[in-house]
């Protein structure tokens, strides 16, 4: 009697640890099986995802573009605002800091500058601010607009002598384009506001 009690405690002991083991190699089945589905997802979607931040990093970056005045064709931002150097500059990094460049807001980008009609590549640009922001630059120059234009086609910081020296538009060779000078000298001064530079993007 005690030997056939045993043996069916041993039949059923055996029994529950075969469902158990059945149980347990199911999950970890479908665990495993969860895993390798998101594994294999993400791999799938990490070529996209770095295809799609390598996009948006590069429209992120300033278009320079070309427009035509007065002086002949001279340099843009993507929204017409003219760009100006600024003949105190040197070295490919710029001179004009605080007051300076709220009354002429640097040509600042988070990406690679990029050429519109007109503009070589090769010649665009970028230098480190003090404040850690790129400015663009174009052979060599760093670009910056002016707080007084404040539509697309405006000039009126051409010849200006504001903060102590010459601000020039830059024609699309790269040098100053010195003719159509207007009397804009006292209009850079300090005293001029400006909120950020973000107007003439």
């Amino acid at each position: 009697m005690a030997s056939r009690r045993t043996a069916r405690f041993r039949i059923v002991g055996v029994a529950a640890l075969a469902t158990a083991a059945l149980i347990i190699a199911g999950c970890g089945s479908s665990n495993s099986s969860s895993s390798t589905t998101t594994a294999t997802a993400a791999a799938a979607t990490a070529p996209a995802a770095s295809t799609t931040s390598t996009t948006a990093a590069a429209a992120s970056g300033v278009t320079i573009k070309t427009a035509k005045g007065s002086g002949g064709t001279y340099l843009a931002g993507p929204n017409g605002h003219a760009v100006y150097l600024w003949v105190a500059d040197s070295g490919g990094k710029s001179a004009c800091m605080g007051t300076c460049a709220k009354a002429w807001p640097p040509v600042v980008t988070k990406g690679n500058p990029t050429a519109g009609s007109g503009v070589d590549a090769s010649d665009l640009g970028t230098t480190m601010r003090s404040d850690g922001t790129e400015q663009v630059t174009y052979k060599g120059h760093p670009l910056y607009y002016f707080v007084a234009d404040t539509s697309a086609g405006s000039t009126k910081g051409q010849g200006s002598d504001g903060f102590g020296a010459k601000w020039w538009l830059v024609a699309p060779s790269g040098t100053a384009i010195t003719a159509g000078a207007t009397s804009a000298s006292t209009s850079s001064g300090g005293s001029t506001s400006s909120s950020s530079g973000s107007g003439w993007a």
